[in-house]
């Protein structure tokens, strides 16, 4: 992912809402979000060149979800890929506490990551870039290709969208909206991550539009009280029309409909 917009024990019907985008190479195979053949206990989008995922959920409320942190300088070629992080506790059935520290002995293996991760029970974000693990305490956050939280122009602009957008559920077309955000910032308002100024540009932009790289789909999920999960996975085109769209709810039962 490329923004991850979440209020976490916000809202008095629904604990969890998150709204995200993911940016990637057009060119980059990718599988649509599903139930994962071989854990089936997953609901994700899947990478199909390095097999991890950048955001998923389980049936019985485990949820992760990814960014990479923008810093070309300290790149290593051949590092493993990063999503596979987010496939190991999803499919894991270790505590958040637990998978922490898995992640404390091998995360300067990875090139720079945000990681948000947990269950009904508790959320954590975890960076291998200075930041360390963080217990969420309820609140509104956003999360770009930085540390959480980094005032971005697009993350404050979402993190504002999104308290909007949360008087409005169970409609998400708030939260679809907000992530349609193609507004580029200022040039002095543009972060200095390491990339060109014409990229700088590009990405300052919560919905990116451009024909080889861009705002691949966006993802937009519902957890409320009860249990009850709403998954919805708007795809894109290089032209930045809408692609497929994929809807999931399921219980903690693990009844699934599509």
């Amino acid at each position: 992912m490329c923004l991850i917009l979440l209020a976490w024990q916000a809202h008095p019907d629904y604990p969890l809402v998150v709204a995200a985008n993911r940016d990637e190479f057009f060119s980059r195979r990718t599988a649509a979000a599903d139930f994962w053949e071989d854990a089936p206990n997953v609901l994700a989008g899947r990478d199909l060149e390095a097999g991890g995922t950048w955001l998923g959920v389980t049936r019985n409320g485990r949820f992760a979800a990814l960014t990479n942190y923008r810093d070309p300088a300290r790149n290593t070629m051949g590092a493993p890929s990063r999503g596979e992080l987010v496939r190991r506790f999803l499919i894991g059935g270790q505590s958040a506490e637990d998978y922490l520290s898995e992640l404390e002995s091998c995360a300067d293996r990875y090139n720079g990551f945000n990681l948000i991760f947990g269950d009904p029970d508790g959320l954590w974000c975890f960076s291998n870039c200075g930041e360390g693990e963080q217990a969420l305490a309820p609140g509104v956050y956003g999360l770009s290709n930085h540390l959480l939280d980094t005032p971005w122009p697009k993350v404050a602009r979402g993190k504002s969208a999104l308290n909007g957008a949360l008087q409005a559920l169970p409609n998400e077309a708030p939260l679809f909206a907000l992530l349609r955000d193609d507004s580029i910032a200022p040039d002095d308002a543009l972060p200095r991550t390491g990339v060109s100024l014409e990229w700088e540009r590009l990405l300052s932009a919560a919905f990116v539009r451009s024909p080889q790289y861009g705002t691949r789909s966006a993802t937009v999920l519902l957890r409320d009280r009860s249990g009850w999960v709403r998954f919805i996975e708007q795809g894109f085109l290089p032209d930045a029309s809408p692609g497929e769209r994929r809807e999931f709810a399921f219980s903690a039962s693990g009844q699934a409909i599509r």
